[in-house]
């Protein structure tokens, strides 16, 4: 399969027949345009809100050949290994998905579909901008439904100035620098042929490999990031090393943290009208909203999938933000951020199906998101949007729903920083039937 990179270089490869009507799932026959609902945009953002935001100063062969040819001790571990798939969970942690999707019940997961081409995108001045979603530009790539971007080298935040060694300080100034945008250094916008409003791009997560080191910090608190700046005036960064073939991190002696790599952020351009621009077309890329962008879901893993609306002709893909794990909340204001060695998704068009918010999909559970700048509200929308997908998908009554909602169904917070709020309702496909659990499928 080619590659061809953004600058149209072609390089060898290396390396529902149901209708749908709630917030979750938008209002109108499958041809309908997708447009937002005015009281869900102003619940969603608030004059204080925004005034705080502007006024911020699958495996391949070749990579399975390679880990089997791995170190001595490597293949000493493969000898020793009781199974197949136990040795591959062995030999690197990710593999253990693979093992889990042998167990009785598991649901399996689809191929990437073939014949996509495989577009090359690296981080340079030209295609990375800093801390905004700007649908002003050219797109610097236009994809087919299908096709397979891989994102190699990306920079850290504030435009890969960030890096072991920066102090606190100089992080902060970045930030009162650049008043309104995130520290995000955002890759895009890539357009999608034939996208259109009321579609749905699915976005499949197959690879997600971090550079070894990472970094957690919280802004000094007259910032007014974060959950607790008022508890914590002095700013702080750690640098950690990533044990990548152990898939850990030591934080301090005797606190070792597992890692779950993934993009805190992609998205497409969002509505019209729900986000306050900070000018004609360009948006800041700390909220998460309808377009998905900033969602901070570490459950985003390799394997994963993101289901996302469009809002505006082609899409336009986003993402950047790269994490090599977070806790729900994200409390102090950043995950374990990092840069990727590369990030490689695919991307499938899928035409006219009117989904109002994003949705996610793993091996084990469907993801339903609740934004809003009050969490309460945010949770209520998760749990509305829950109780809707399973009345439509799995074709039972609302108040069957909102009970199995509240017996079997885990509400967390994705986080809790980012001004607007989320809220993710985790739904066990373990609990249905599999003859049930094929037909509840996203698209």
């Amino acid at each position: 399969m080619p590659e061809t990179h953004a600058d149209g270089s072609e390089h060898a490869h290396q390396h529902s027949d149901h209708h749908l009507c709630a917030n979750l799932f938008g209002c109108g026959d499958e041809k309908g345009t997708g447009i937002i609902r005015e009281d869900i945009k102003d619940a969603a953002f608030g004059d204080r809100a925004c005034d705080s935001l502007l006024h911020m100063d699958e495996v391949d062969q070749e990579t399975l050949d390679g880990y089997l040819s791995a170190r001595g001790h490597w293949r000493r571990k493969f000898l020793q290994a009781s199974s197949f798939m136990g040795a591959l969970a062995a030999v690197e942690p990710w593999f253990a998905r693979l093992a889990r999707a042998q167990q009785p019940g598991a649901t399996p997961r689809r191929q990437s579909d073939a014949g996509g081409r495989v577009h090359v995108v690296p981080s340079t001045q030209e295609t990375v901008r800093l801390g905004v979603f700007d649908a002003n530009l050219a797109p610097i790539l236009t994809i087919d439904s299908g096709d397979i971007i891989s994102f190699p080298d990306t920079w850290s935040h504030f435009l890969n100035e960030m890096e072991p060694g920066v102090p606190i300080d100089t992080l902060a100034k970045l930030r009162v620098d650049n008043p309104g945008k995130g520290p995000h250094s955002i890759i895009g916008p890539i357009a999608v042929n034939k996208a259109e409003p009321g579609d749905v791009l699915e976005i499949r997560y197959e690879r997600i490999r971090p550079y070894e080191w990472g970094a957690v910090f919280n802004n000094p608190g007259a910032l007014g990031t974060g959950l607790l700046p008022q508890d914590y005036a002095q700013g702080q960064v750690k640098y950690v090393d990533l044990d990548l073939r152990a898939m850990k991190s030591e934080f301090l002696p005797n606190v070792t943290i597992p890692l779950k790599p993934f993009q805190g952020t992609l998205g497409v351009a969002p509505p019209d009208g729900y986000f306050p621009p900070l000018s004609s077309g360009v948006t800041s890329s700390v909220p998460p909203g309808p377009h998905a962008g900033n969602l901070d879901l570490s459950d985003l893993s390799e394997g994963s999938m993101l289901y996302i609306p469009v809002w505006k002709p082609g899409a336009l893909i986003y993402t950047g933000d790269s994490h090599a794990v977070q806790g729900d909340g994200e409390i102090s204001l950043t995950a374990l951020e990092t840069r990727m060695k590369e990030l490689r998704i695919q991307v499938i068009l899928h035409k006219q199906k009117n989904l109002a918010w994003p949705v996610a999909e793993t091996d084990s559970h469907w993801i339903i998101m609740g934004l809003d700048k009050d969490l309460n509200a945010a949770m209520t929308l998760a749990a509305r949007n829950a109780i809707k997908f399973l009345a439509t998908r799995a074709k039972i009554s609302e108040l069957d729903a909102y009970a199995l909602c509240s017996i079997a169904v885990s509400f967390r917070v994705t986080q809790v920083v980012d001004i607007v709020r989320g809220v993710h309702a985790l739904i066990p496909k373990s609990i249905f039937a599999p003859e049930l659990r094929r037909e509840m499928t996203m698209v």
